[in-house]
């Protein structure tokens, strides 16, 4: 079958290797202008040199987009509100960045007159989803490329291999070959040795976020949050926004070697993939919230939010962000969190997040009803007609099958 032709294409470009010889490869076998887009979410000095490099590798020009305080108040919050982790370790740092990427492609796309947009992921991976499903909830008519699922340069030997060939300057090499993704919120490994789930991964060579629990400190570090309406609003007293208290955390969960998860998690095409992932801030969030929720929460609206949380870090997952689901659920977050207001203490001591205490204006908790002393608010002996009633059910069907046996 003939190939397409296209003039005028968008590279999601992050200067990583497979983006770095995408370049020269779709020019190669293209001929097209290749328009390079590199999305900040927040992965520090990643983006050192970039554009040079891009346009020292054939691309006309390179658009770097600030994207880190909405990827920290339109994907993280909502996703922190909700209490979204994936397969109950996971807190989703690639997945919730990849929607946000893709649409800010699009619009990239559009203004550029692009033919078609093209990303770098395997035919493996989860993120060749994410990606596609974000450009077609904002360009469903639009072409996209994607070179590894059918290009020669089928393994990351190969893509170094090239990459040597057309003097593309690379930041690794054969020895340290992880695949990595970096944002504000994680960082994550795979490959090399980590493909083998029975090897301990190496935490003194792979870290960057951080150090292993063994280094952290011997003297623990005590953190104070205060969260508005499940919004992370001060920490330990200074008021400041969710982006920088997330940064500070970053800091000190990393200093206590904090956030470190290492997990075979189920990839949505099929397959189960070992990674090893960094999430300092992230994970002191995550337990801070869950533990304010526990006093401000009645029973039934926090048991039911558990559940909805497991969907919602699927949808997150699974690329389905742009969806009217997503949307409708976070909307029932956005509802619970209301009274999600207060503080919490936490000592932060050697990879352990440990709870020192909590306080907050809606508490649901009354010491005075489940004091163990004398009170005068509770009648014990109701408690006798409670069971009753519960276990009538057990003690009807007891009932029954003792006249079977007889």
């Amino acid at each position: 079958m003939e190939k397409k032709q296209y003039k005028k294409v968008v590279l999601a470009y992050s200067g990583g290797l497979d983006t770095s010889v995408l370049i020269p490869w779709l020019k190669e076998n293209y001929g097209c202008e290749v328009i390079a887009v590199s999305a900040d979410v927040g992965q520090g000095s990643e983006l050192d040199g970039l554009e040079e490099k891009a346009l020292k590798t054939g691309a006309s020009k390179l658009y770097i987009e600030d994207l880190t305080e909405p990827f920290v108040d339109d994907f993280i919050i909502p996703s922190l509100k909700m209490g979204a982790v994936y397969e109950n370790r996971y807190l989703l740092g690639t997945a919730f960045a990849r929607p946000l990427i893709a649409k800010r492609l699009v619009e990239i796309a559009k203004k550029e007159g692009a033919d078609a947009i093209v990303h770098g992921c395997t035919g493996k991976g989860n993120d060749q989803v994410r990606f596609e499903l974000a450009i077609k909830a904002f360009a469903p008519t639009m072409d996209i490329i994607a070179p590894w699922r059918f290009w020669e340069l089928n393994s990351r030997e190969k893509e170094i291999a090239y990459a040597e060939e057309h003097n593309i300057p690379l930041k690794i090499n054969r020895e340290t070959n992880y695949s990595k993704d970096k944002n504000l919120w994680h960082l994550s490994h795979e490959g090399l040795d980590l493909e083998d789930p029975s090897n301990e991964p190496d935490y003194d060579k792979i870290l960057e976020m951080g150090v292993s629990p063994e280094k952290a400190p011997d003297k623990p570090t005590y953190i104070t949050l205060r969260f508005e309406k499940g919004v992370p609003v001060a920490l330990d007293g200074v008021e400041m926004k969710p982006i920088d208290i997330i940064r500070k955390l970053n800091e000190v969960g990393g200093a206590n070697g904090i956030g470190l998860i290492d997990m075979v998690e189920n990839r949505l095409v099929g397959m189960k993939s070992r990674g090893v992932y960094e999430t300092p801030g992230g994970t002191i969030l995550y337990h801070a919230h869950n533990k304010l929720e526990e006093i401000c929460l009645d029973k039934e609206t926090q048991h039911y939010k558990m559940q909805m949380a497991i969907k919602f870090s699927e949808i997150i997952y699974n690329g389905q962000w742009f969806t009217p689901l997503r949307e409708a659920m976070s909307a029932f977050a956005d509802s619970t969190q209301q009274n999600v207001t207060g503080e919490v203490k936490l000592k932060l001591y050697k990879g352990n997040i440990i709870d020192a205490g909590m306080t907050s204006p809606h508490s649901l908790y009354s010491e005075e009803m489940a004091t163990f002393g004398e009170d005068e608010i509770y009648n014990q002996a109701d408690s006798a007609g409670f069971i009753n009633l519960f276990g009538l059910p057990i003690k009807v069907k007891a009932l029954l099958d003792e006249q079977k046996i007889k």
